[in-house]
């Protein structure tokens, strides 16, 4: 997920006015960088302010994780310690797979609720029709009528733009298209594009935007496999030692399939939860 990661709050934080409000519900006028205090050395994905001082935090999941609800609330208070003021919360769900998270965390005398958001119920009309790149490439993620129409308006988009910022937008592009395992139609389209022959055959960006189509169809044949393996190992551990902490339950959520084969592994001499993530 890392390289998704990157690429998406890379373009959400370049997206603006009604496009930005339309993907968070809120006018963000600013984007803090922060790394949150105190337990495990939080970091919030996504921190903004509104124009009336408001703090809206957005975390990207591309995963579903039953300990969200945990996560987010520990966000909360360790914004909270940092600004003094509670932030409005969104997890902003990107993955492939069926949104199954829970958005609540109660209990008998504490209930805690945040907003969890389907990137893919969000209409990608207003996106493909916008002026902005940014729009148009995380447009690939939301709700589409025609898959292969919403590919070859998008790459369209792109090739209107200036060649330092069509690079860039193209290269975005790709690497979000492989959460929606769309790379044979785009490789398709491109090649009708004679415009972006000149990217396709850069020296340095062909060959990366070609390893991200790969990666992409990769990414679709063995996500699948990797989260059955992380299941079977977290359930592995639960049997072993209980519970799994929020913060280890993250870490696994963060492996790739090497790791958490080595995890396994290691699960068998492992003498507690503390012992099996090196802590």
């Amino acid at each position: 997920m890392h390289e998704y990661d990157v690429t998406l709050k890379s373009v959400i934080r370049r997206l603006s006015g009604d496009a930005l409000k339309a993907l968070t519900g809120f006018a963000i006028e600013l984007w803090h960088n922060v790394e949150l205090p105190e337990v495990r050395n939080l970091r919030a994905d996504m921190i903004g302010e509104t124009a009336d001082g408001g703090l809206v935090q957005v975390e990207l999941q591309s995963t579903n994780d039953v300990d969200m609800p945990l996560r987010m609330a520990e966000y909360a208070l360790a914004v909270y310690r940092q600004f003094h003021r509670f932030p409005r919360q969104i997890v902003l769900y990107v993955g492939y797979q069926a949104l199954t998270m829970p958005e609540i965390l109660a209990g008998d005398s504490v209930s805690f609720r945040f907003r969890v958001v389907d990137i893919r119920e969000l209409d990608a009309a207003p996106f493909l029709e916008s002026g902005s790149p940014e729009a148009n490439v995380i447009a690939i993620l939301m709700r589409l009528s025609d898959e292969r129409a919403a590919v070859r308006r998008i790459l369209h988009r792109i090739a209107e733009n200036e060649p330092g910022q069509r690079e860039i937008a193209l290269r975005e592009f790709f690497i979000l298209a492989g959460l929606r395992r769309l790379g044979a139609i785009i490789e398709q389209e491109t090649k009708t594009m004679p415009i972006l022959d000149d990217i396709m055959d850069h020296d340095v960006l062909g060959p990366l935007l070609r390893r991200g189509l790969e990666q992409g169809r990769v990414e679709g044949r063995s996500e699948g496999r990797v989260e059955g393996e992380r299941i079977v190992v977290i359930r592995q551990i639960e049997k072993r030692f209980g519970r799994i902490p929020a913060s280890a339950r993250q870490q696994l959520q963060a492996m790739s399939a090497a790791e958490i084969e080595d995890t396994a592994l290691r699960l068998l001499e492992a003498q507690s939860v503390e012992d099996l993530f090196g802590k």
